[in-house]
């Protein structure tokens, strides 16, 4: 959000105040072509634009919205606002609903700001509700202005603290002191939208015109996948926010757990008969004794990629997987066993300790080796977990096993010395691939 362009007493006026306009009209025509520039400069955010209600309200400050998608509007700041910026101000409020500010920052205020009903402990709220508000903008400002919508005088962007630009809200609220900057702000209200706080001018979910759960998941939707499909057309942070709207950072740690357990207990691995216990079935007939089905613990054999690819720290983090791989088998040790793999492969060493294994390498990356390495070992195991950067050929055919991969993230493209437009291939089709960090 951007300071407004007029003098402070007519920014903060109110309806019946000497310098508020309270019988000024609201010029809807103005308005309504500051969105169509709007979206003729970001496209990909056409349907989120048109799915705000307009709303007229001379108590609002400047333009404000709330998590139903209601935009409320100063008929004074129309006025007084040229239809280029006017157009930035709808693509930064929409932006706050696009990014799920209300949501994250009600998260943000239970986890770190709870307050009282004392006088002192609700203007601590208001303060903490503008320190909110500033950490949006600042997340949101970096991607508005330029290319058609022109930054106005007084932007709140990051730089006003000498920080860097493409966070998050959480990581400025965390890492930056906004105290020196909440009396200079003091005007700033995006409205609930942007923070998480309801405001008495707001309708509330009772209100009409306001978007269902659904629908906003909808628009969501919509944008996001509009920005996938032509990615080149929005910034960085766009693209962002719609590879991870809808499909939000896993904790690989327990991804990687149930994957294993997945694995170790799907039919038809560590299945077999036993007379030590009779199966229930032999009441039903009289004389015969029946074997019952037991399933046997499943054995896990652990390849890790060894090639100069991979850092030491990432070698200690496999290290630690393995442990994890340990305790996702019931914590049996004695069923784990670790392959070592470059180019070539070492032999299966049994779990003792992982953090005192020493693994062996540095050289090229082929784990090829490495899976026939792992089924040579006898017993043969139940599951394969392969550790790696994905640098590697694959086996040309699945392993008579389930198979794990656990991928140390690396660029989209990678770096080969001899081909600069090498792209490694992905894992098979047949594995299941976890993303480590």
């Amino acid at each position: 959000m951007s300071r407004p362009a007029a003098p402070r007493p007519v920014r903060a006026a109110v309806p019946g105040s000497p310098a508020g306009s309270a019988g000024l009209p609201l010029d809807m025509e103005k308005l309504l072509a500051a969105r169509l520039h709007a979206v003729k400069v970001r496209p990909y955010l056409a349907d989120a634009l048109f799915a705000l209600h307009v709303v007229e309200d001379r108590s609002v400050p400047t333009m404000a919205v709330d998590r139903y998608w209601r935009c409320y509007v100063s008929p004074a700041f129309v006025a007084r606002t040229p239809v280029e910026e006017l157009a930035g101000v709808w693509v930064h409020e929409v932006s706050h609903l696009l990014r799920d500010h209300h949501g994250r920052g009600e998260r943000h205020a239970r986890a770190h700001e709870e307050q009282g009903p004392g006088a002192a402990d609700r203007a601590a709220g208001d303060r903490s509700r503008l320190r909110r508000n500033i950490a949006a903008d600042f997340e949101i400002n970096d991607d508005i202005y330029g290319d058609g919508l022109p930054r106005p005088a007084g932007a709140v962007l990051p730089s006003l603290l000498r920080l860097p630009s493409g966070l998050l809200m959480e990581e400025y609220l965390r890492t930056a002191s906004l105290t020196g900057l909440t009396t200079e702000l003091a005007w700033l209200d995006c409205g609930s939208g942007a923070d998480g706080q309801h405001r008495p001018w707001e309708l509330g979910p009772e209100g009409a015109h306001g978007l269902t759960r659904q629908q906003r998941d909808a628009v969501r939707f919509r944008v996001a996948e509009g920005i996938k499909g032509r990615p080149d057309d929005a910034p960085e942070g766009w693209r962002r926010w719609a590879d991870e709207a809808f499909h939000p950072p896993q904790p690989w740690r327990q991804l990687l757990g149930a994957a294993v357990r997945s694995a170790a207990g799907a039919p038809g691995v560590g299945e077999n008969h036993s007379y030590r216990r009779p199966s229930r079935r032999s009441a039903g007939v009289p004389g015969v004794l029946l074997p019952s089905l037991r399933r046997t613990p499943p054995r896990v054999c652990v390849v890790i990629d060894t090639s100069g690819s991979v850092s030491d720290a990432e070698l200690g983090g496999a290290l630690l997987e393995v442990a994890a791989i340990s305790r996702a088998v019931g914590g049996r040790r004695d069923l784990v066993s670790v392959v070592s793999c470059d180019a070539a492969a070492g032999i299966a060493v049994p779990l003792c300790r992982a953090e005192s294994m020493t693994l062996i390498g540095g050289g090229g990356t082929d784990l090829r080796s490495g899976f026939a390495q792992a089924l040579r070992s006898r017993p043969r195991p139940d599951v394969i977990v392969a550790l790696t950067d994905g640098q590697t050929p694959w086996p040309s055919a699945q392993p008579p096993c389930r198979t794990v991969v656990g991928l140390f993230p690396r660029p989209a493209r990678a770096v080969h010395e001899e081909d600069p437009d090498y792209i490694p291939a992905g894992p098979p089709p047949w594995a299941r691939v976890v993303t480590i960090g």
